[in-house]
């Protein structure tokens, strides 16, 4: 970090923008990015632990690998069929979840969920005892889908997705799953993947369902998700207004962003080049206010067709404006060919909280307020969505805490997010007093930290600098209090 101490009176020009008079020594600390990965919450790479099929692609993982070594990954994810999860009605496989999830969780990391109901690889999806109690199916064949003209049969089955026996089992399913589930800190997001072919919100290669009924087939779908998971985050998937249409003036859309409800675009890279993506005109509604998500194709096809291409995925996280995006492949073979790429994305993808400079008095009285001034960046594309709050911390040289000032006046959410060449800054005063009546603050010499969390000053987030003191607090200089 850049230090400078300036004795005053005279006028400080924190920028070129704003001054600030003030009658005593001050310091001025420049803290500088260190470019590395950041693990914080609602963005990062997700881990395809796995992808429907539960072969890919944590099957080669040892039981100790939550992937720190590839930097930023901050979720695994867990896309699985019903069928795997509920085998017999009302007897659950929560261990299918639950190991992979507590392997990232222990390393403070989160975990993320798909549930399917149809593949194009499994006869049943959807448990076959919910067809054997009488809910309808359609069969086809895969990539062709439900025959035009007479009924034949194929191997594969959809569910008819507004069945009533259909609905009636699944929502005790979604219900099981959602007093497990809904609002565990731990899980930081909730796919709507109960429609659709993979989960993905489409039927044109399966039951081949008219735009009108797909949409709202959707609709229900999110709103059992909704009934049972109130309070996490919910994506909706792109396809369900098309795989291919362009726009962003889609009736259902519109009420998932008012909603909350984040935008997942699966998958791009999966189209002839230079065609890599359609909805990103559609992003431009969901990211100003919820997260959106960008899963990029298979990477073994994606490669194998030579249609993978690094400065087209790093387009994708500034045209979304993404918080999350996929480890869609082999992890180990991704990180070995993209690590360059992947870390350029890492200085953009979501949010990036920057500390550019801070100035503060060298010496403050005990009790007396104090002045503070600030400049603040999001480096990233995205806003942080849950907000946060700046605070010091004053420690002794044991790490002690001192004591603990809060800034309830600045936001970091409401930071503007802007190209990677024009990041806007904004400056902020902020007044803080140590010692008011107690704890018992002695005169001395201290470390001062700042962090950005909670209003209690509970740090939350991870910042790019060092001398961190390991709970997300860094170490910005000394300050002294006096009588």
């Amino acid at each position: 970090m850049k230090r400078r101490t300036i004795v005053f009176p005279l006028v400080f020009v924190l920028s070129a923008a704003v001054m600030s008079l003030f009658a005593a020594e001050r310091t001025v600390v420049e803290p500088v990015d260190d470019g590395r990965a950041l693990i914080n919450p609602n963005m990062g790479w997700t881990m395809h632990f796995y992808s429907n099929e539960t072969a890919h692609y944590g099957c080669r993982l040892e039981p100790s690998d939550s992937l720190d070594w590839f930097e930023g990954c901050s979720v695994v994810y867990l896309r699985v069929p019903w069928a795997y999860l509920e085998p017999e009605e009302g007897v659950y496989n929560w261990a299918l979840l639950d190991t992979p999830a507590q392997r990232w969780i222990a390393k403070g990391k989160q975990v993320g969920f798909r549930f399917t109901t149809s593949e194009s690889w499994m006869e049943y999806a959807t448990p076959k005892w919910v067809f054997d109690a009488g809910a309808k199916s359609i069969p086809f064949t895969f990539p062709r889908g439900y025959p035009d003209g007479p009924r034949v049969e194929g191997n594969l089955y959809d569910p008819v997705f507004d069945d009533p026996i259909f609905l009636e089992k699944l929502d005790r399913f979604l219900a099981a799953a959602g007093a497990r589930y809904n609002g565990r800190p731990e899980v930081a997001f909730i796919d709507i993947g109960t429609f659709g072919l993979w989960g993905e919100g489409h039927t044109l290669m399966s039951s081949k369902l008219s735009d009108a009924e797909n949409a709202r087939m959707a609709r229900i779908h999110i709103d059992l998700h909704k009934k049972h998971f109130p309070d996490t985050q919910l994506f909706v998937i792109d396809d369900v207004i098309g795989h291919d249409v362009p726009g962003d003036d889609f009736p259902l859309m519109n009420e998932a962003v008012s909603e909350g409800i984040g935008l997942r675009d699966d998958s791009i890279f999966c189209m002839e080049p230079p065609t890599a993506w359609y909805h990103g005109e559609l992003a431009q509604k969901f990211w100003p206010t919820v997260p959106t998500f960008l899963e990029h194709g298979h990477y073994p096809v994606i490669k194998g067709v030579n249609w993978w291409n690094d400065e087209k995925l790093l387009e994708s996280v500034e045209v979304y404006h993404a918080s999350y995006m996929s480890i869609h492949g082999w992890p180990k073979e991704e990180w070995k060919d993209c690590r360059e790429v992947i870390r350029r994305i890492n200085r953009r993808l979501g949010y990036r909280l920057q500390l550019r400079a801070i100035d503060y008095p060298q010496t403050v009285k005990i009790g007396e307020f104090f002045d503070v001034s600030t400049v603040w960046a999001n480096a990233g594309v995205a806003p942080c969505y849950d907000g946060g709050f700046f605070a010091l911390t004053i420690k002794d040289a044991d790490g002690g805490i001192v004591a603990v000032l809060s800034d309830e006046t600045f936001d970091v959410k409401s930071l503007p997010v802007g190209p990677a060449d024009a990041i806007p800054t904004v400056e902020h005063s902020s007044r803080f007093r140590a010692g008011l009546v107690a704890p018992t603050t002695k005169p001395g010499k201290y470390d001062l930290y700042f962090s950005v969390g909670r209003r209690d000053g509970t740090p939350v987030y991870e910042l790019p600098y060092g001398q961190s003191d390991g709970q997300r607090r860094y170490k910005i200089d000394r300050i002294e209090l006096t009588q």
